[in-house]
């Protein structure tokens, strides 16, 4: 079992497509990746985000340090809501997506570069959907 299955409690498949699917809505509710970047950046993450951007490896963040930022941004009532969904605790699906976040934000920064608003900055959550299957693969 992966390591994210195993965050999921072996949810497996489906859980994971939940994840990218938080996470997408997440990136949607701040203003695409780029107000997700700043957000992020605001709350103390700007070195993480940064490396979730460019082209070398990921730097990870705890789920506590990804759920104050995200609370600290606006986003709390996201989480509250999403973690209900799933029936997990907020903390739960906090450490989830600090590993599954970093994966989203570097699948939709092919490039290197966060893309500015109004070009590319909105994107369709369609394009997530083959990222479940190769993290939760």
């Amino acid at each position: 079992m992966s390591l994210l299955g195993s965050l999921l409690g072996g949810g497996g498949q489906a859980g994971g497509s939940d994840l990218v699917s938080v996470a997408g809505q997440l990136i949607q509710q701040a203003g695409g990746v780029q107000g997700l970047a700043g957000m992020l950046h605001q709350g103390g993450l700007g070195e993480a985000v940064q490396s979730w951007v460019g082209s070398g490896a990921n730097q990870a963040v705890s789920g506590d340090q990804l759920n104050q930022a995200l609370q600290n941004g606006g986003l709390g009532s996201v989480l509250q809501e999403a973690a209900s969904k799933l029936g997990m605790d907020q903390g739960q699906l906090s450490g989830a997506l600090a590993q599954v976040l970093p994966h989203v934000v570097d699948h939709l920064t092919p490039d290197g570069q966060v893309p500015a608003q109004g070009q590319g900055g909105g994107f369709d959550l369609g394009s997530l959907a083959g990222l479940a299957g190769k993290l939760f693969g």
